[in-house]
């Protein structure tokens, strides 16, 4: 179910993740944590096709404490944001 950040309808990555699955199912999504050094966390998600060829990446950046849930899900947030 879309969320509205912002006045803006967005669907979860959840939802977006499933929505990839129904049609690339055998397409691997990776995620690798890039740095987490004072109090920054820096996370990479990379698709690839079934070959291993990476079609795509995403990076995402949080600070530690700048938000109610980074407080205790940094890196959990960090990632998702990637994906």
């Amino acid at each position: 179910m879309p969320v509205n950040i912002h006045g803006k309808q967005y669907k979860t990555v959840a939802e977006r993740i499933n929505e990839f699955r129904e049609t690339k199912a055998d397409w691997p999504i990776k995620t690798k944590l890039v740095s987490d050094n004072d109090g920054v966390v820096i996370m990479k998600a990379s698709v690839s096709n079934p070959e291993g060829l990476v079609i795509g990446t995403g990076f995402a950046e949080e600070v530690r404490g700048s938000s109610s849930i980074n407080k205790t899900s940094a890196l959990e947030n960090c990632e998702t944001s990637a994906i």
